[in-house]
C-alpha cells in the first residue's frame, strides 16, 4: 500500500513547515494546493529517518487496510467516476467490492444503492460508496436498508462530520456535481476519519432506535 497524504493531514503542520514523506507517497491535488498556500514543503525522508518502529507501524496499517473491504456501486451517471475511485482505493490498500454498473448504459440508481447498503449492513463490506449524478437519490435509497447510515458529502467538512458525528457507513457522491480531484479527496478523508463516539454515540443510538421502532410497526 502506498502512503497517502490528503489536505486533512496538513492541518497539524505549521505554516511554512515541512513534512517528511517516502518516495512512493501519493499526494492528492487538494493537499498540494493547501501545501502551496501555506508554504509547506514535502521532503523525502532518508533511510536513517525511517525507524524500524515506523516501518512496523506502516506494515500494521497496511495489513489493516488490506483486510477492509469497501463496496462501491454506481448508476450510469456515476460509472466513470466509480472506475477512477476504484483505482485510488486499490492504490491506498483497500479491497474493492464492485457491485456495478459495468458500463455507461442507463440503469436505475436504487438498485446499486441497495446492493451497496446490503453489503455494508450484512458485514460483507466495511464501508460503502455509491455514485449517481447528484448523489441525492442514492442517499435516500441506501438509507432504506436497515443498518445503513448513508451521507451525501460534497466537501471535506461534510465528509469528516458524517464519520465523526454520525458514524456514516455509506458515502454517496454526485458525480456530475463533484470534480474527480475533489471526490478523491472526499473519499480519502471519509475513509480515514474514525467515529468520535462520546456524546455522538447516544445520538447514533437514537437513530438506530427509530429504525427499530419503525420495523415493529
Amino acid at each position: 500500500m502506498k502512503p497517502l497524504i490528503t489536505a486533512a493531514d496538513l492541518e497539524r503542520v505549521p505554516q511554512n513547515g515541512e513534512l517528511a514523506i517516502t518516495d512512493d507517497t501519493l499526494i492528492t491535488p487538494l493537499a498540494r494546493e493547501e501545501a502551496e498556500r501555506r508554504g509547506i514543503t514535502f521532503r523525502v525522508a532518508t533511510a536513517r529517518e525511517r525507524e524500524p518502529s515506523s516501518v512496523a507501524a506502516s506494515v500494521e496499517i497496511s495489513q489493516e487496510k488490506s483486510a477492509r473491504v469497501v463496496a462501491i456501486g454506481a448508476d450510469h451517471g456515476g460509472f466513470e467516476l466509480k472506475q477512477q475511485l476504484k483505482a485510488h482505493l486499490r492504490d491506498w490498500g483497500y479491497q474493492v467490492l464492485d457491485l456495478g454498473i459495468d458500463n455507461a448504459d442507463a440503469v436505475d440508481y436504487p438498485d446499486f444503492a441497495e446492493a451497496v447498503g446490503n453489503a455494508v449492513a450484512s458485514g460483507e463490506a466495511w464501508l460503502g460508496i455509491v455514485l449517481d449524478s447528484a448523489g441525492i437519490g442514492s442517499s435516500i435509497a441506501a438509507n432504506k436498508v436497515p443498518g445503513v447510515r448513508a451521507a451525501l458529502c460534497y466537501d471535506r467538512a461534510t465528509a469528516r462530520n458524517s464519520r465523526e458525528h454520525n458514524d456514516a457507513n455509506v458515502l454517496t457522491l454526485g458525480a456530475k456535481l463533484t470534480a474527480p480531484e475533489a471526490a478523491r479527496e472526499i473519499v480519502a478523508l471519509w475513509l480515514s476519519t474514525p467515529f468520535a463516539g462520546g456524546r455522538h454515540q447516544r445520538r447514533v443510538d437514537k437513530i438506530r432506535s427509530i429504525e427499530e421502532r419503525s420495523a415493529k410497526k
